[in-house]
């Protein structure tokens, strides 16, 4: 890990990030409905990553009038949704565990 350059390792970690990111749009959609404005607040996120789970089918969008200005767009998961999500999850358990072990077992000697 010494010979790796500082951007191969800041690399890999933002594409573990941008998955994870996806996935937590998943979930915070599990609450129900959310306006894009709030998804992006809760997470931190940009439009791409919505985007991105729009055009693979894991949302769907509406738009509802708003008292306070423009129409909004609200986001919602899809059945397709809901099932990568479950499924995110028992991987995401399953590699997390695998991780925290070998982590724990570094830090012992």
């Amino acid at each position: 890990m010494h010979n790796m350059e500082l951007g191969e390792d800041i690399n890999g970690l933002a594409q573990v990030r941008k998955g994870v990111a996806e996935q937590c749009v998943l979930a915070l959609l599990t609450r129900g409905e959310m306006y894009g404005f709030e998804l992006a607040r809760e997470l931190g996120a940009r439009g791409r990553i919505i985007a991105r789970l729009r055009r693979n089918g894991l949302v769907e969008t509406s738009w509802q009038e708003s008292t306070s200005g423009p129409p909004r767009r609200y986001y919602h998961l899809t059945g397709d949704g809901e099932l990568a999500l479950a499924n995110f999850k028992k991987q995401w358990r399953v590699f997390r565990d695998t991780v925290d072990e070998i982590l724990d077992e570094g830090s012992q000697e």
